[in-house]
């Protein structure tokens, strides 16, 4: 206390001389909640910098527990800086924010996820950014694409609908030849499937809410890096854009992330399960895996990728109209209508393809299945039941 005074009881309520004694342990990361962070003197305030993580200035900013989740996020990435973000969105936002102005140029796949495409179109109508379109399987080729004013190309790999998978390595060669950085979505793979960073790639973002929260309670997203000057660039879009992301939501992932991996090749051992079993049914005509041989890019995931994850799409039989197989996919009990993926429980959603791709040479309806930790026969089971509706 700052006097012997008695204070009064609302005083009392409010500021108190206890501290909790020292030496506390233990394996959860505690949950640090601020918008005011306290500074032992006027000196220390005025000498703290926003941008040195080596202390803290505002809650915005990060407390020790967003700083510690960014710290291991980084170190699956194998990167060396990361920033969260409110969402995955808003992690695709500051990237674009951090690296485009007026005037210059961004190229995206054409199976890049939807709302990224939507916000290079909002881009391009409203700030004067231009966005193009590229086949996602064009690899090397892209570089007759790079214009002066590219100063950004995006990836997906692979595309988190229509799955094709990109020649990243090539692409990073091509963009790095005449000065464009690389961005990819690593969302599908977690970090662990694909190094990024060892094929090239500049700026690694990661959609939060899927794999590392697993729970399908969160919403955050991150970006990382390796260089020094790309993280400074991106702290400055993350300060002025006023991204920040709650210490519980935070606390959320960090508790789950000693389970990621295991998490993570059950999904895949599932997935390829039931995507194996899907090639043998009549009613699909084909099977959107990349671990399977006929999936576009399939060499490319085989000779880049360690793993597959649980997301995969398949194509129904031209002959089934959108009418049959949206009853099939509401036919299904285990899996449930809803989008994202890398939660326990299986999803199934279909999509008018047609509108999301400007070129889609397959006839079918696409239906996209997250395949969560149910028992995989289960799940078989279940699709077995509502394929026999498409004859109903």
């Amino acid at each position: 206390m700052t006097s012997s005074k008695k204070q009064g009881g609302n005083t009392a309520l409010i500021h108190s001389d206890y501290v909790a004694p020292e030496g506390f342990a233990a394996f959860p990361v505690g949950i640090h909640h601020a918008s005011t962070v306290l500074f032992k003197n006027v000196a220390a305030m005025r000498e703290r910098n926003w941008q040195n993580k080596s202390a803290y200035t505002y809650g915005l900013h990060g407390t020790p527990t967003s700083f510690t989740l960014e710290a291991r996020l980084a170190e699956i990435e194998q990167g060396e800086y990361c920033l969260l973000a409110p969402s995955g969105l808003a992690a695709i936002t500051l990237v674009d924010m951090a690296f485009l102005q007026s005037g210059d140029d961004v190229l995206i796949p054409d199976n890049v996820y939807n709302p990224n495409r939507e916000l290079g179109n909002w881009l391009a109508r409203s700030f004067g950014i231009s966005a193009r379109y590229y086949d996602p399987l064009i690899g090397a080729g892209i570089s007759e694409l790079i214009l002066n004013n590219t100063k950004l190309i995006w990836t997906e790999a692979p595309g988190s609908v229509t799955m094709e998978v990109p020649d990243i390595p090539a692409i990073c060669v091509a963009a790095h030849a005449k000065g464009v950085l690389v961005a990819l979505d690593n969302t599908w793979s977690a970090g662990f499937a694909f190094p990024a960073f060892e094929y090239g790639v500049d700026i690694v973002m990661q959609a939060l809410t899927k794999y590392q929260s697993g729970g399908s309670d969160v919403l955050m997203g991150a970006v990382i890096t390796r260089d020094q000057a790309l993280n400074s660039r991106l702290q400055a879009a993350h300060m002025h854009l006023g991204f920040g992301v709650g210490m519980d939501d935070a606390y959320l992932v960090l508790r789950n992330l000693p389970t990621l991996k295991l998490r993570f090749d059950a999904h895949d051992a599932s997935a390829r399960q039931v995507a194996n079993w899907l090639t043998t049914r009549p009613e699909i005509s084909k099977v959107l895996h990349p671990a399977l041989p006929d999936c576009p890019g399939h060499a490319i995931w085989k000779r880049d990728f360690k793993g597959a994850g649980g997301l995969f799409s398949v194509l129904f039989d031209a002959r089934y109209t959108e009418a049959q197989t949206d009853r099939f996919v509401e036919a299904l009990t285990l899996f449930k209508i809803g989008f994202s993926w890398g939660g326990a429980h299986s999803l199934c959603v279909p999509y008018r393809i047609q509108h999301m791709r400007r070129h889609w040479p397959h006839q079918g309806i696409l239906v996209r299945f997250n395949i969560g930790l149910e028992d995989p026969q289960d799940l078989i089971s279940d699709i077995e039941h509502a394929l026999a509706t498409l004859h109903a």
